[in-house]
């Protein structure tokens, strides 16, 4: 007999899709908690780069320009645009180091731990940029290049991401890991040979500082 009580109300079925969605945001989330300041860098290179966007075209180079690494900038205040130019990038397209920054330096910091990972990327723009810049004053001074390279636009991240790209090597599988090595020095070397910038110097030196980094890559270091 019924017994005069409502049914209670059926519980909404979880779809298989709403199960995939929800296990592949724990996974998303789960992978940015392991690099944390990889996607803080990320995030503040989104902003820099929305922020370039309401720019016009001749006010963003000159504020580019008073944040960039040239000779100029570095001879007034070293500290402060080596530490800016790394939160600018040039041409404005975020999409392609967003790609980069998860393929690259993520792995890194997982496998690094946070503080080595920034010291192997901050170390490699640093010096990178200061071999590429030495070497651009002493080709200005010699004739080799004009005095008006010396106030070049140069921001950007790419020396950092080629040491990190380079100190990866020692994460890559005995099989697999002098394949990854050529492909390295192959990328990094071929632009100098084809046809050679000051910047492509800069890369180079990037990569092998992030090779030089291997004490880092040791669990007792």
């Amino acid at each position: 007999m019924p017994s005069g009580h409502p049914a209670p109300p059926a519980r909404p079925r979880t779809t298989l899709t709403g199960r995939r969605l929800r296990a592949l945001g724990r996974a998303l989330g789960s992978w940015i908690r392991s690099a944390p300041g990889t996607y803080l860098w990320l995030t503040a290179l989104f902003v820099t780069t929305v922020i370039v966007h309401q720019m016009s075209p001749a006010f963003e180079e000159e504020f580019l320009r008073q944040r960039s690494t040239n000779i100029h900038e570095l001879s007034r205040n070293p500290v402060r645009v080596l530490i800016t130019s790394a939160f600018w990038i040039d041409g404005g397209q975020w999409l392609p180091y967003a790609v980069l920054y998860t393929v690259f330096h993520a792995p890194a910091e997982r496998r690094l731990g946070t503080p080595r990972w920034l010291t192997v990327a901050a170390t490699a723009h640093i010096l990178a940029t200061l071999v590429s810049e030495g070497i651009l004053a002493w080709a200005i001074s010699h004739g080799h290049a004009p005095a008006t390279a010396a106030n070049t636009l140069d921001v950007g991240v790419s020396y950092a991401l080629a040491g990190v790209v380079a100190v990866l090597t020692y994460y890559v599988p005995r099989p697999w890991r002098p394949v990854y090595l050529f492909a390295v020095l192959v990328i990094y070397t071929v632009p100098l040979i084809t046809d050679p910038t000051f910047t492509d110097i800069g890369h180079l030196t990037a990569a092998l500082i992030g090779l030089g980094c291997y004490p880092l890559t040791r669990r007792e270091a």
